[in-house]
């Protein structure tokens, strides 16, 4: 008994030392906060103050830098600080119109650079850290061996109908064609899926909606390619845009076979003719189905076909529906055929009073569908056979496409 007694007595003072020993141990851990990242008193440790940086200027061109392409603006940027003053001028001390960004970290010319010219920076840049950083260098332009001016086929301020193809052309071969085309825009509003493609053997660029244009669009078009290069050290001459608008909706359905032509305005049918279309036995005469663009309209118009023993013979109120001989046109010498048999040399054929009729409700860019013959519209045709292409095809040909 007494034993036993002794040997708890022992175990309940060994208990009481272990809890002695670890309150030791919490309390010694309070004695310094300095370890814990403190100061002796208590108090935060206040971290070191960010020191101010120097202006870095970056210049771009970069300097010493030669055959730049001058179609892209000359700019200057600055972090860590703000630009002063800086002037980018030619060799003759022509100084480069030019604007600051608001907050005074960049600079950018607002003029076309000269070709073959030599460009110099000077100004001065002011860091976070007070002090100022000189800007300075020089880029020359490249010297082309020709430049090549394209013509846009639309006008500002006209008005065209709803299948309008929009048609940047060149005097020769384009071989940067990604360049170029990198170069180009169109915007409409509403907004109108389009796209670029190639054509004539990359002497023209062609710009379509997927789907004809709903009436009123509004369409702007830049070609942004002065100082664009379209390889072979040929450079772009002048920028060219036009600003226009599409009209109300109209589409003419016409059906070889039917020996008929019918005008949809808006919805709704509004002119039905008697056509006499291009004689069918002959593939040089046959009038081609497909989609046709209205061209251009003529109160008279001199008809000549070297091949088919005729020349200039006149026809009134002429429609131009392609660029391989295609007329919508009056002639009172078929009237007999019209309605009833195709005898023309591919036109189609109304009464003077017909043609005249539907002569006054044309827009140029109308759509002409044709449908019921042995030979299509196709690239062979010429202007405008854009709308030949379905969709996917027609992406293909743009030179920017996966």
């Amino acid at each position: 008994m007494t034993i036993r007694h002794f040997a708890r007595r022992r175990a309940g003072v060994a208990v009481l030392g272990l809890v002695a020993a670890l309150t030791l141990g919490a309390c010694s851990g309070g004695g310094s906060s300095v370890n814990a990242g403190g100061t002796a008193g208590g108090g935060p440790t206040e971290a070191p103050a960010t020191p101010a940086k120097a202006a870095a200027v970056a210049i771009t061109p970069a300097s010493g830098a030669g055959d730049v392409a001058p179609g892209q603006p000359a700019k200057v940027t600055v972090a860590n600080g703000t630009i002063g003053a800086v002037t980018l001028t030619n060799a003759d001390g022509k100084q480069v119109q030019g604007q600051p960004s608001p907050d005074k970290k960049s600079w950018s010319s607002t003029e076309d650079l000269g070709y073959g010219k030599t460009y110099t920076w000077s100004g001065q840049a002011t860091g976070e850290d007070g002090k100022q950083v000189q800007i300075n260098g020089s880029f020359t332009t490249v010297k082309p061996r020709r430049q090549m001016q394209g013509s846009l086929n639309v006008g500002d301020g006209q008005t065209y109908g709803i299948a309008m193809p929009i048609a940047l052309t060149f005097p020769s071969a384009v071989k940067d064609k990604a360049s170029v085309e990198r170069a180009l825009s169109v915007e409409t509003t509403p907004k109108t899926e389009g796209a670029w493609a190639w054509l004539n053997g990359d002497t023209s660029v062609h710009w379509r909606p997927k789907e004809y244009f709903k009436p009123n669009t509004k369409v702007v078009v830049s070609a942004n390619i002065y100082g664009v290069s379209m390889g072979d050290g040929v450079y772009g001459k002048q920028d060219v845009s036009a600003s226009f608008t599409i009209g109300r909706s109209q589409i003419v359905k016409g059906n070889t076979q039917e020996h008929t032509m019918q005008v949809v305005r808006d919805g709704q049918q509004v002119m039905d003719f008697p056509v006499s279309y291009g004689l069918d036995s002959d593939p040089g005469r046959v009038t081609h189905s497909g989609t046709h663009v209205v061209m251009s309209k003529h109160a008279t118009y001199s008809m000549s076909n070297p091949r088919y023993n005729y020349t200039d013979v006149n026809v009134p109120w002429a429609v131009r529906i392609s660029n391989n001989g295609e007329f919508i046109h009056g002639l009172a010498g078929s009237i007999w055929a019209q309605g009833k048999k195709n005898i023309s040399h591919g036109c189609l054929n109304l009464s003077p009073a017909n043609a005249k009729i539907y002569y006054d409700s044309v827009l140029p860019g109308d759509p002409v569908e044709i449908s019921g013959s042995t030979q299509q519209l196709g690239a062979k045709d010429g202007d405008y056979n854009d709308w030949t292409y379905d969709w996917a095809s027609w992406t293909k040909l743009s030179a920017l496409s996966a």
